[in-house]
Protein backbone atom coordinates (compact mmCIF):
# COMPACT_ATOMS: atom_id res chain seq x y z
CA UNK A 1 0.00 0.00 0.00
CA UNK A 2 1.40 3.42 -0.94
CA UNK A 3 1.61 6.24 1.57
CA UNK A 4 -1.30 8.00 -0.19
CA UNK A 5 -3.47 4.93 0.48
CA UNK A 6 -2.47 4.68 4.13
CA UNK A 7 -5.67 5.23 6.19
CA UNK A 8 -3.69 6.05 9.38
CA UNK A 9 -1.77 9.06 10.60
CA UNK A 10 1.17 6.70 11.22
CA UNK A 11 3.73 7.20 8.42
CA UNK A 12 7.36 6.40 7.61
CA UNK A 13 8.29 9.77 9.09
CA UNK A 14 6.90 8.61 12.43
CA UNK A 15 9.11 5.54 12.14
CA UNK A 16 12.09 7.85 11.62
CA UNK A 17 11.27 9.79 14.81
CA UNK A 18 10.79 6.53 16.70
CA UNK A 19 14.05 5.08 15.40
CA UNK A 20 15.87 8.20 16.55
CA UNK A 21 14.40 7.82 20.03
CA UNK A 22 15.47 4.18 20.20
CA UNK A 23 19.05 5.00 19.18
CA UNK A 24 19.21 7.85 21.68
CA UNK A 25 17.79 5.63 24.41
CA UNK A 26 20.47 3.01 23.76
CA UNK A 27 23.26 5.58 23.92
CA UNK A 28 21.83 7.17 27.06
CA UNK A 29 21.60 3.78 28.77
CA UNK A 30 25.24 2.96 28.06
CA UNK A 31 26.38 6.44 29.10
CA UNK A 32 24.42 6.29 32.36
CA UNK A 33 25.65 2.80 33.27
CA UNK A 34 29.28 3.79 32.68
CA UNK A 35 28.81 7.06 34.58
CA UNK A 36 27.18 5.30 37.55
CA UNK A 37 30.10 2.86 37.89
CA UNK A 38 32.63 5.70 37.66
CA UNK A 39 30.79 7.71 40.32
CA UNK A 40 30.81 4.71 42.66
CA UNK A 41 34.57 4.56 42.32
CA UNK A 42 35.15 8.29 42.88
CA UNK A 43 32.77 8.36 45.86
CA UNK A 44 35.37 6.38 47.81
CA UNK A 45 37.68 9.41 47.70
CA UNK A 46 37.00 12.03 50.36
CA UNK A 47 38.61 14.51 52.73
CA UNK A 48 42.06 15.92 52.10
CA UNK A 49 42.60 13.47 49.22
CA UNK A 50 40.22 15.56 47.15
CA UNK A 51 42.79 18.36 47.05
CA UNK A 52 44.91 16.04 44.90
CA UNK A 53 42.29 13.95 43.08
CA UNK A 54 40.13 16.85 41.89
CA UNK A 55 42.98 18.88 40.33
CA UNK A 56 44.27 15.67 38.73
CA UNK A 57 40.82 15.02 37.28
CA UNK A 58 40.78 18.63 36.06
CA UNK A 59 44.13 18.18 34.35
CA UNK A 60 42.86 15.06 32.62
CA UNK A 61 39.71 16.88 31.47
CA UNK A 62 41.83 19.71 30.09
CA UNK A 63 44.13 17.33 28.23
CA UNK A 64 41.16 15.52 26.68
CA UNK A 65 39.72 18.83 25.44
CA UNK A 66 43.15 20.03 24.29
CA UNK A 67 43.75 16.86 22.25
CA UNK A 68 40.23 16.11 20.98
CA UNK A 69 38.88 19.65 20.64
CA UNK A 70 36.51 21.87 22.58
CA UNK A 71 33.07 20.22 22.59
CA UNK A 72 31.28 23.48 23.41
CA UNK A 73 28.35 24.02 25.75
CA UNK A 74 24.57 24.43 25.57
CA UNK A 75 24.99 27.93 24.13
CA UNK A 76 26.76 26.52 21.06
CA UNK A 77 24.02 23.91 20.60
CA UNK A 78 21.39 26.66 20.62
CA UNK A 79 23.46 28.70 18.15
CA UNK A 80 23.61 25.77 15.74
CA UNK A 81 19.87 25.14 16.00
CA UNK A 82 19.16 28.78 15.09
CA UNK A 83 21.96 29.65 12.68
CA UNK A 84 23.33 26.41 11.24
CA UNK A 85 20.10 24.91 9.87
CA UNK A 86 19.78 22.92 13.09
CA UNK A 87 22.89 20.90 12.26
CA UNK A 88 24.73 19.49 15.31
CA UNK A 89 28.07 17.92 14.43
CA UNK A 90 29.12 14.54 15.82
CA UNK A 91 32.82 15.45 15.59
CA UNK A 92 32.80 16.91 19.09
CA UNK A 93 31.12 13.88 20.65
CA UNK A 94 34.29 11.94 21.64
CA UNK A 95 35.63 14.98 23.48
CA UNK A 96 32.26 15.69 25.12
CA UNK A 97 31.68 12.09 26.20
CA UNK A 98 35.14 11.58 27.71
CA UNK A 99 35.47 14.99 29.36
CA UNK A 100 31.93 14.92 30.77
CA UNK A 101 32.33 11.42 32.20
CA UNK A 102 35.44 12.52 34.09
CA UNK A 103 33.88 15.84 35.11
CA UNK A 104 30.66 14.40 36.48
CA UNK A 105 32.06 11.20 37.99
CA UNK A 106 34.94 12.84 39.83
CA UNK A 107 32.60 15.26 41.61
CA UNK A 108 32.12 18.30 39.40
CA UNK A 109 29.03 20.29 40.32
CA UNK A 110 27.31 19.87 36.96
CA UNK A 111 25.02 17.13 35.67
CA UNK A 112 24.82 14.90 32.60
CA UNK A 113 22.04 16.81 30.81
CA UNK A 114 24.35 18.97 28.64
CA UNK A 115 26.52 16.12 27.28
CA UNK A 116 23.48 13.89 26.89
CA UNK A 117 21.61 16.54 24.89
CA UNK A 118 24.57 17.41 22.67
CA UNK A 119 25.23 13.81 21.70
CA UNK A 120 21.59 12.81 21.16
CA UNK A 121 20.93 16.02 19.24
CA UNK A 122 23.82 15.26 16.90
CA UNK A 123 22.35 11.80 16.38
CA UNK A 124 19.26 13.51 15.00
CA UNK A 125 21.44 15.40 12.52
CA UNK A 126 23.27 12.19 11.60
CA UNK A 127 19.99 10.37 10.95
CA UNK A 128 18.74 13.29 8.84
CA UNK A 129 21.88 13.09 6.69
CA UNK A 130 21.46 9.34 6.22
CA UNK A 131 17.93 9.86 4.90
CA UNK A 132 18.82 13.05 3.00
CA UNK A 133 16.55 15.23 5.10
CA UNK A 134 17.22 18.98 5.02
CA UNK A 135 15.76 22.34 6.01
CA UNK A 136 13.22 22.48 8.82
CA UNK A 137 12.93 18.69 8.82
CA UNK A 138 16.64 18.40 9.67
CA UNK A 139 16.31 20.93 12.48
CA UNK A 140 13.28 19.03 13.75
CA UNK A 141 15.24 15.77 13.98
CA UNK A 142 18.05 17.51 15.85
CA UNK A 143 15.54 18.94 18.35
CA UNK A 144 13.85 15.55 18.67
CA UNK A 145 17.24 14.04 19.49
CA UNK A 146 17.83 16.73 22.13
CA UNK A 147 14.41 16.00 23.61
CA UNK A 148 15.31 12.32 23.86
CA UNK A 149 18.42 13.25 25.83
CA UNK A 150 16.50 15.44 28.26
CA UNK A 151 13.83 12.77 28.66
CA UNK A 152 16.05 9.89 29.73
CA UNK A 153 17.78 12.06 32.34
CA UNK A 154 14.56 13.32 33.93
CA UNK A 155 12.29 10.35 33.21
CA UNK A 156 9.64 12.70 31.80
CA UNK A 157 8.85 12.40 28.06
CA UNK A 158 6.54 15.41 27.89
CA UNK A 159 8.72 17.57 30.12
CA UNK A 160 11.86 16.55 28.23
CA UNK A 161 10.28 17.35 24.88
CA UNK A 162 9.16 20.79 25.98
CA UNK A 163 12.50 21.54 27.65
CA UNK A 164 14.31 20.92 24.36
CA UNK A 165 11.95 23.41 22.69
CA UNK A 166 11.87 26.04 25.45
CA UNK A 167 15.61 26.15 26.15
CA UNK A 168 16.17 27.50 22.62
CA UNK A 169 14.57 30.90 23.33
CA UNK A 170 14.31 33.52 26.05
CA UNK A 171 10.77 34.72 25.30
CA UNK A 172 9.23 32.71 22.46
CA UNK A 173 8.26 29.59 24.38
CA UNK A 174 7.96 27.32 21.33
CA UNK A 175 9.17 28.93 18.12
CA UNK A 176 9.87 25.61 16.40
CA UNK A 177 6.31 24.39 16.87
CA UNK A 178 6.69 21.89 14.01
CA UNK A 179 9.07 19.90 16.24
CA UNK A 180 6.59 19.35 19.09
CA UNK A 181 5.14 16.01 17.93
CA UNK A 182 8.46 14.59 16.65
CA UNK A 183 10.10 15.54 19.96
CA UNK A 184 7.35 13.84 21.97
CA UNK A 185 7.40 10.65 19.88
CA UNK A 186 11.21 10.38 19.98
CA UNK A 187 11.14 11.09 23.73
CA UNK A 188 8.60 8.34 24.37
CA UNK A 189 10.73 5.84 22.41
CA UNK A 190 13.94 6.80 24.20
CA UNK A 191 12.20 6.68 27.58
CA UNK A 192 10.94 3.13 27.02
CA UNK A 193 14.38 1.90 25.92
CA UNK A 194 16.16 3.63 28.82
CA UNK A 195 13.71 2.32 31.44
CA UNK A 196 13.83 -1.20 30.01
CA UNK A 197 17.63 -1.31 30.22
CA UNK A 198 18.34 0.63 33.43
CA UNK A 199 15.06 0.16 35.35
CA UNK A 200 15.27 3.87 36.26
CA UNK A 201 12.85 6.75 35.76
CA UNK A 202 9.57 4.99 36.55
CA UNK A 203 8.73 6.83 39.76
CA UNK A 204 9.68 10.13 41.41
CA UNK A 205 13.40 10.78 41.78
CA UNK A 206 12.99 12.64 45.09
CA UNK A 207 10.56 11.80 47.86
CA UNK A 208 9.04 14.94 49.33
CA UNK A 209 6.43 14.98 52.10
CA UNK A 210 2.90 14.74 50.70
CA UNK A 211 1.16 18.01 49.90
CA UNK A 212 -2.35 19.06 48.88
CA UNK A 213 -3.78 22.53 48.20
CA UNK A 214 -5.70 23.84 51.20
CA UNK A 215 -6.75 27.32 50.07
CA UNK A 216 -6.06 30.13 47.64
CA UNK A 217 -3.38 31.28 50.07
CA UNK A 218 -1.22 28.43 48.78
CA UNK A 219 -1.02 30.21 45.42
CA UNK A 220 -0.07 33.44 47.15
CA UNK A 221 2.69 31.49 48.92
CA UNK A 222 3.79 29.98 45.59
CA UNK A 223 4.14 33.48 44.11
CA UNK A 224 6.14 34.61 47.15
CA UNK A 225 8.41 31.57 46.82
CA UNK A 226 8.74 32.41 43.14
CA UNK A 227 10.10 35.83 44.07
CA UNK A 228 12.60 34.23 46.47
CA UNK A 229 13.70 31.81 43.73
CA UNK A 230 14.11 34.67 41.25
CA UNK A 231 16.34 36.58 43.69
CA UNK A 232 18.46 33.45 44.10
CA UNK A 233 18.61 33.15 40.31
CA UNK A 234 19.97 36.68 39.99
CA UNK A 235 22.58 35.95 42.67
CA UNK A 236 23.66 32.77 40.88
CA UNK A 237 24.02 34.60 37.56
CA UNK A 238 26.15 37.31 39.19
CA UNK A 239 28.43 34.72 40.83
CA UNK A 240 28.70 32.76 37.59
CA UNK A 241 29.65 35.80 35.54
CA UNK A 242 32.24 36.81 38.14
CA UNK A 243 33.84 33.34 37.98
CA UNK A 244 33.74 33.40 34.19
CA UNK A 245 35.70 36.66 34.10
CA UNK A 246 38.35 35.21 36.41
CA UNK A 247 38.84 32.07 34.33
CA UNK A 248 38.86 33.91 30.99
CA UNK A 249 42.35 35.24 31.76
CA UNK A 250 43.69 31.65 31.73
CA UNK A 251 44.31 30.78 28.09
CA UNK A 252 45.44 27.14 28.42
CA UNK A 253 42.40 24.93 28.93
CA UNK A 254 44.28 22.38 31.06
CA UNK A 255 45.46 25.14 33.42
CA UNK A 256 41.90 26.36 33.75
CA UNK A 257 40.44 22.91 34.41
CA UNK A 258 43.19 22.02 36.89
CA UNK A 259 42.66 25.19 38.94
CA UNK A 260 38.91 24.58 38.80
CA UNK A 261 39.53 21.11 40.20
CA UNK A 262 41.49 22.59 43.09
CA UNK A 263 38.68 25.03 43.84
CA UNK A 264 36.12 22.23 43.75
CA UNK A 265 38.28 20.12 46.05
CA UNK A 266 38.47 22.94 48.60
CA UNK A 267 34.70 23.50 48.48
CA UNK A 268 34.06 19.75 48.81
CA UNK A 269 36.15 19.69 51.98
CA UNK A 270 34.27 22.63 53.48
CA UNK A 271 30.81 21.57 52.24
CA UNK A 272 30.79 17.89 51.16
CA UNK A 273 27.25 18.23 49.75
CA UNK A 274 28.55 20.54 47.00
CA UNK A 275 30.37 17.61 45.41
CA UNK A 276 28.64 15.89 42.48
CA UNK A 277 25.64 17.28 40.62
CA UNK A 278 23.08 16.91 43.38
CA UNK A 279 20.69 14.10 42.43
CA UNK A 280 21.42 11.99 45.51
CA UNK A 281 22.56 14.91 47.65
CA UNK A 282 19.16 16.60 47.25
CA UNK A 283 17.51 13.65 49.01
CA UNK A 284 19.81 14.33 51.98
CA UNK A 285 18.59 17.93 52.04
CA UNK A 286 14.96 16.77 52.11
CA UNK A 287 15.55 14.34 54.97
CA UNK A 288 18.24 16.33 56.79
CA UNK A 289 18.04 18.52 59.85
CA UNK A 290 20.46 21.40 59.25
CA UNK A 291 21.18 24.65 61.02
CA UNK A 292 20.13 27.84 59.22
CA UNK A 293 23.67 29.33 58.90
CA UNK A 294 24.88 26.03 57.40
CA UNK A 295 22.10 26.05 54.80
CA UNK A 296 22.87 29.59 53.67
CA UNK A 297 26.56 28.72 53.52
CA UNK A 298 25.75 25.60 51.49
CA UNK A 299 23.63 27.64 49.05
CA UNK A 300 26.44 30.09 48.32
CA UNK A 301 29.03 27.28 48.19
CA UNK A 302 26.91 25.34 45.68
CA UNK A 303 26.51 28.43 43.52
CA UNK A 304 30.29 28.81 43.57
CA UNK A 305 30.81 25.12 42.84
CA UNK A 306 28.51 25.20 39.78
CA UNK A 307 30.15 28.38 38.52
CA UNK A 308 33.70 27.06 39.00
CA UNK A 309 32.76 23.78 37.33
CA UNK A 310 31.29 25.28 34.16
CA UNK A 311 33.41 28.45 33.91
CA UNK A 312 36.51 26.38 34.67
CA UNK A 313 36.03 24.21 31.60
CA UNK A 314 34.55 21.11 33.23
CA UNK A 315 31.64 19.66 31.28
CA UNK A 316 28.07 19.20 32.45
CA UNK A 317 24.69 20.87 32.86
CA UNK A 318 23.26 23.05 35.61
CA UNK A 319 19.59 22.05 35.88
CA UNK A 320 19.74 19.48 38.69
CA UNK A 321 22.39 21.51 40.57
CA UNK A 322 20.00 24.49 40.45
CA UNK A 323 17.23 22.27 41.81
CA UNK A 324 19.57 21.38 44.68
CA UNK A 325 20.09 25.06 45.51
CA UNK A 326 16.34 25.67 45.37
CA UNK A 327 15.69 22.81 47.78
CA UNK A 328 18.25 24.18 50.25
CA UNK A 329 16.71 27.65 50.06
CA UNK A 330 13.21 26.23 50.55
CA UNK A 331 14.43 24.36 53.61
CA UNK A 332 15.87 27.62 54.95
CA UNK A 333 12.55 29.42 54.40
CA UNK A 334 10.78 26.79 56.50
CA UNK A 335 13.23 27.37 59.34
CA UNK A 336 12.50 31.10 59.17
CA UNK A 337 8.74 30.50 59.22
CA UNK A 338 7.63 27.15 60.61
CA UNK A 339 4.06 27.76 59.43
CA UNK A 340 4.98 27.28 55.77
CA UNK A 341 4.53 23.97 53.98
CA UNK A 342 7.94 22.37 53.47
CA UNK A 343 7.22 20.65 50.16
CA UNK A 344 5.52 23.70 48.68
CA UNK A 345 8.41 25.97 49.67
CA UNK A 346 11.18 23.71 48.41
CA UNK A 347 9.60 22.73 45.10
CA UNK A 348 8.33 26.22 44.21
CA UNK A 349 11.73 27.79 44.85
CA UNK A 350 13.40 25.01 42.83
CA UNK A 351 11.03 25.82 39.95
CA UNK A 352 11.42 29.59 40.10
CA UNK A 353 15.21 29.46 40.37
CA UNK A 354 15.53 27.21 37.33
CA UNK A 355 13.01 29.22 35.30
CA UNK A 356 14.89 32.43 36.11
CA UNK A 357 18.19 31.03 34.87
CA UNK A 358 17.07 28.83 31.96
CA UNK A 359 13.86 30.66 30.85
CA UNK A 360 11.86 27.41 30.76
CA UNK A 361 8.69 27.87 32.89
CA UNK A 362 6.46 25.26 31.23
CA UNK A 363 8.95 22.42 31.02
CA UNK A 364 10.32 23.18 34.49
CA UNK A 365 6.80 22.67 35.83
CA UNK A 366 6.38 19.38 33.97
CA UNK A 367 9.82 18.10 34.98
CA UNK A 368 9.44 18.91 38.67
CA UNK A 369 5.96 17.40 38.81
CA UNK A 370 7.52 14.13 37.63
CA UNK A 371 10.76 14.32 39.61
CA UNK A 372 9.00 15.08 42.89
CA UNK A 373 5.74 13.16 42.44
CA UNK A 374 3.94 16.48 43.03
CA UNK A 375 0.54 15.73 41.46
CA UNK A 376 -0.87 19.19 42.26
CA UNK A 377 1.43 21.10 39.91
CA UNK A 378 -0.49 24.40 39.63
CA UNK A 379 1.61 26.05 42.41
CA UNK A 380 4.79 24.94 40.61
CA UNK A 381 3.52 26.65 37.46
CA UNK A 382 2.77 29.87 39.38
CA UNK A 383 6.30 29.90 40.84
CA UNK A 384 7.90 29.04 37.49
CA UNK A 385 6.09 31.86 35.70
CA UNK A 386 7.10 34.34 38.43
CA UNK A 387 10.73 33.23 38.06
CA UNK A 388 10.48 33.61 34.29
CA UNK A 389 8.95 37.10 34.49
CA UNK A 390 11.52 38.32 37.01
CA UNK A 391 14.50 36.96 35.08
CA UNK A 392 17.18 39.40 33.83
CA UNK A 393 16.38 41.09 30.52
CA UNK A 394 19.58 39.64 29.05
CA UNK A 395 19.34 35.86 29.49
CA UNK A 396 21.94 33.77 31.27
CA UNK A 397 22.32 31.74 28.05
CA UNK A 398 23.09 34.55 25.61
CA UNK A 399 22.32 32.52 22.47
CA UNK A 400 18.66 32.30 23.54
CA UNK A 401 18.34 35.85 22.14
CA UNK A 402 18.85 34.60 18.60
CA UNK A 403 16.03 33.69 16.29
CA UNK A 404 15.28 31.18 13.58
CA UNK A 405 17.42 31.69 10.49
CA UNK A 406 15.19 32.08 7.45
Amino acid sequence: MSQNQNPFTFTRTVLLWTSLGIVCGLFASIYWIVLSHLIQGFEQVSGISLLFVMPLAGLLIGLVIHKLGNPGEIGLIIDNIHLNEGRLSMRENPSMILSSLISIASGGSAGPEAPMVQVTGSMGTWLADRYRVSGDALRTLSIAGMASGFTVLFGAPLGGAFFALEILHHQHVVEYYEAILPAIIASCASYVVFVAITQLGLGPTWHFPQYSINSVNDFVAAIAFGIVGAIAGWLFILIFRFCTRQFESLKAIYVRTTLAGLGLGILANLFPLTRFFGEHQLEQVIDGNFQLPFLFGLIVAKMLAISITVAGGWRGGIIIPLFFIGACLGKAMIMLNAGLDESLAMICIMAALNATVTRTPISTTLLLAKLTGFSTFAPILFASVVGFLLAPRHPFIASQMKMRQE
